[in-house]
């Protein structure tokens, strides 16, 4: 009996105490071990948006004269450069509200099963693999003066002369529009598909008809959905620049802020100036996002029955 040993238990491992010990000292400061897996991803972060964003904002108060806010001063005192905000708005907001307000009946209707799903769902988000530079040259090619819409028009007889959709306003709403479809769509599809069906089939038993059911109860609870689908489509719409260049009238209607703080910082080599348009540029979208996301945070912000 002497000669068994004392305990069987096998023998820790080396370094498990220390490993022990360290998570035990994170756990005491409220730090969890797997938030450091995005470290990596905060890291980028910093390195490719942080530290541009405030190199460009302390660019921008060291103009070469006018003091610390002249770039800003010769902005708004540029009644050229002030129409640029108007024209970045009227761009942005519309298109914005369009890809919204198209998304909801397609991805209502989409919700049930029908002959030839795939195939439409694949129609409609296809833009989404073309950018907006071949979506650019894709209007240009089929609404330009010489493109298939204008010569089918003459074919039929309906037009004399070709109708003018490119190089204007037009050109450049057609092709944010077409852009930034997709991504409405696929985010509205994905908020109404949360919603769940017994809620309308409850307002139904009640006497509900289609349209109240969508009034007073799918409505209500797919619009913070839309509010925020509303704010990614009009970032991606208030920014645009290859649309407003190739499709658009960059020195005249479709002169948007972008536009400005390209010529200002590659054509003019101001690069103060370039830096405060596109400071200008962040704080009005930033003022839009607020205003929409403090209208959100009053609407319902319960669950919705489904699986969204």
């Amino acid at each position: 009996m002497s000669g068994l040993p004392l305990s069987t238990t096998p023998a820790a491992p080396p370094g498990t105490p220390a490993r022990a010990a360290l998570r035990h000292r994170l756990a005491e400061r409220g730090v969890d071990r797997t938030l450091l897996l995005v470290l990596p991803a905060a890291l980028s972060v910093v390195a490719l948006f942080c530290y541009p964003f405030l190199y460009g904002l302390q660019l921008s108060f060291q103009p070469a004269k006018g003091g610390v806010f002249g770039a800003y001063r010769q902005f708004f005192a540029d009644p050229f450069s002030r129409k640029s905000v108007w024209a970045t708005f009227s761009l942005a907001i519309p298109a914005a509200l369009i890809n919204v307000g198209v998304s909801v009946p397609i991805s209502y209707r989409m919700r049930r099963e029908f002959r030839g799903k795939r195939l439409l769902l694949a129609l409609l988000v296809v833009p989404i693999t073309l950018g907006t530079v071949l979506t650019a040259e894709g209007v240009l090619e089929f609404y330009g003066p010489a493109g298939w819409f204008n010569r089918t028009l003459h074919l039929l007889g309906l037009a004399d002369s070709p109708v003018q959709l490119t190089m204007n306003y037009t050109g450049v709403l057609l092709s944010l529009i077409i852009s930034g479809f997709p991504f409405a769509y696929l985010l509205t599809h994905s908020y109404l598909s949360g919603i769940h069906p017994s809620l309308e089939k409850a307002a139904a038993t009640l006497g509900a008809g289609w349209w109240q059911r969508f009034r007073h109860v799918t409505f209500p609870l797919l619009l913070p959905g839309l509010m925020t689908t509303f704010c990614l489509s009009f970032v991606m719409a208030f920014a645009v620049f290859p649309s407003a260049m190739m499709v658009g009238d960059p020195n005249g209607s479709t002169h948007v802020i972008s536009i400005e703080a390209y010529q200002a910082a590659l054509e003019r080599f101001d690069y103060a100036q370039g830096s405060a348009d596109a400071m200008i540029m962040t704080a009005l979208m930033l003022v839009v996002l607020a205003a929409v996301t403090g209208l959100r945070s009053r609407l319902y912000r319960g669950s919705t029955g489904g699986k969204g």
